[in-house]
């Protein structure tokens, strides 16, 4: 596995320094159970990268990390997209691209040219073709629906998996298992209204 260039590692920490507040701005500011058309292969999740590397024997790293590069730059765009100029998302997502960008830009220099022209393994070519159809000739069984919120939980979760030399094991733990707290009412000696307040924590997975 070839290892991530140092110079990856500010951008990609300042992505996700941005991906920490999806919850606020992909979920909060959305209705309930809002979703997105998206290709069924840009539900890019742990489980894809382990079906790849199963099914393609000696599977770069480098070609799964310009894979993932390839998923959510579309990603982004189609959640940019259903947003209006005034939604109050859109600055946080189109910053989010910007930094997503620069991390492209860093990691496009870090390696030589050529590695960019090798041909793909086949299951990988054949997946970058369809993430690149037009949509107009997509088939209708290739389109899927999801929350805006999880995408953005794909696209950091797996950042996390094909950079990890970049992060803690600290920081993946963060994202995944964050601190609420929760407000319970409890009543006092059985009579109805005397109630008290107080703030349960509870450890769950992040969104």
């Amino acid at each position: 596995m070839a290892p991530t260039p140092a110079s990856m590692c500010t951008p990609l920490k300042t992505l996700n320094g941005s991906l920490i507040h999806r919850r606020r701005y992909m979920k909060h500011n959305f209705p309930i159970n809002y979703t997105i058309r998206i290709h069924h292969e840009e539900v890019f999740k742990l489980s894809s990268i382990n079906r790849l590397r199963l099914q393609v024997e000696g599977l770069d790293e480098l070609v799964l990390q310009r894979l993932w590069f390839q998923v959510n730059q579309g990603v982004l765009k189609k959640i940019i997209r259903v947003m209006p100029e005034r939604h109050p998302s859109r600055q946080y997502t189109t910053e989010l691209e910007r930094r997503f960008r620069d991390v492209e830009g860093v990691f496009v220099q870090s390696h030589p040219a050529e590695v960019f022209q090798q041909e793909l393994p086949e299951t990988i070519q054949d997946t970058w073709d369809h993430l690149t159809e037009e949509p107009g000739r997509v088939p209708e069984s290739s389109w899927r629906f999801a929350s805006p919120k999880s995408l953005l939980d794909n696209f950091c979760r797996t950042m996390h998996c094909l950079f990890s030399e970049c992060f803690s094991s600290t920081e993946a733990q963060q994202d995944f298992s964050l601190v609420y707290f929760q407000t319970a009412v409890l009543p006092i000696g059985g009579k109805a209204g005397r109630n008290i307040y107080v703030l349960k924590a509870e450890t769950r997975p992040a969104g």
